[in-house]
């Protein structure tokens, strides 16, 4: 199976999820280490649970320390740019939230699309549930284990559909595979839909519904 556009995926998705985990440190005025580890955790964390799931021990980011150091660095580069800019902080917590929703959307398609493809590599082709569970998971598992992290409800508990996105596009790749000479156009598949479905939440305010 062609999967050379994966490493493509897996490098959008850290960088992007680190940035998202980046800026949730800066917004809770933590030190640099804290954003470290916030955009460490954001990046790697649902990887790390996905295979601790499937049994890839010891997990990938704890053998190949290239998208661990990505997201350091990613991190640590916001971190001088705020930094070096001290009235920066101030305009950009007024655009925070779309800056997050930007970054989070891209790091859940890449995240979601790279689980399902893990799952695919790991001989569990045939079985389309836990195709789509594995990319849910690495999808949304480091940025709930970032929020958590800095003390407030993970997105996916309260706005835009952040789950049900995640859900979605990994049960279109898995679709998709099959039917498919190359990964590539189930992939992009894949990441179309999380990436639409987020965009339209949040353009016309769709959420589950809640009691109050």
């Amino acid at each position: 199976m062609n999967t050379t556009f994966l490493p493509a995926i897996d490098l959008l998705g850290t960088i992007a999820f680190a940035i998202s985990g980046a800026f949730a440190g800066v917004h809770k005025d933590m030190d640099l280490f804290g954003i470290n580890v916030l955009a460490v955790t954001t990046a790697c964390g649902g990887g790390l649970i996905r295979d601790l799931l499937i049994g890839i021990t010891p997990p990938a980011a704890c053998l190949n320390p290239f998208y661990v150091t990505v997201a350091a660095v990613t991190a640590n580069i916001i971190f001088l740019i705020l930094k070096m800019h001290k009235a920066m902080p101030a305009r950009a917590f007024q655009v925070y939230d779309s800056m997050l929703f930007v970054f989070d959307t891209l790091g859940l398609a890449a995240f979601t699309v790279n689980g399902v493809m893990v799952g695919v590599s790991s001989g569990h082709s045939d079985n389309l549930f836990l195709l789509t569970f594995l990319g849910f998971l690495t999808g949304v598992g480091g940025g709930v284990l970032r929020d958590l992290m800095a003390d407030q409800v993970p997105d996916i508990f309260r706005k835009h559909i952040y789950a049900l996105a995640a859900i979605a596009g990994g049960l279109t790749t898995g679709l998709v595979l099959p039917h498919v000479q190359d990964p590539t156009g189930a992939m992009l598949a894949g990441f179309a839909v999380v990436v639409l479905l987020r965009c339209l939440a949040k353009h016309y305010r769709w959420n589950l519904p809640k009691i109050s």
